[in-house]
């Protein structure tokens, strides 16, 4: 299968993963055999946007994340998103600006990278918030 798919795949395993899932229980919860999500996972299928829908929100993605990740959405204007995400204090402005001048494919995989770090942090708050 292509590279799209083992990317796809390896992303959704590593959240899969990280919030400590089985593929049965992402499975019983998204609607989605455990025998196709892990040919997802290993890069032998390449999830439609109904799959992808449907494991969005067990594996804590937003759909558009996913649908960015997967290329079926392009990822937003670096300079837009910039101004979004530096409002919320996310975005440096001088990170926004170098990557703008960097090819599509970069543009994807640091945005692949930022979504996949933004969900880390955000689990290890939650991690945080109930160990207190």
């Amino acid at each position: 299968m292509t590279t799209a798919s083992n990317e796809i795949g390896k992303t959704l395993k590593q959240r899969r993963l990280s919030l400590e899932l089985t593929l049965k229980e992402v499975a019983a919860t998204s609607g989605v055999s455990s025998s196709y999500l892990g040919r997802i996972e290993n890069g032998q299928r390449f999830p439609s946007a109904h799959i992808l829908r449907k494991i969005a929100k067990p594996l804590g993605f937003e759909e558009s994340e996913l649908f960015t990740l997967a290329n079926y959405l392009s990822p937003k204007p670096p300079v837009a998103e910039s101004q979004a995400e530096h409002n919320a204090g996310q975005l440096d402005p001088y990170v926004a600006r170098v990557l703008s001048q960097e090819p599509v494919e970069m543009q994807r995989t640091v945005t692949t990278i930022l979504i996949v770090m933004k969900s880390m942090a955000a689990l290890g708050s939650k991690t945080t918030t109930k160990s207190r």
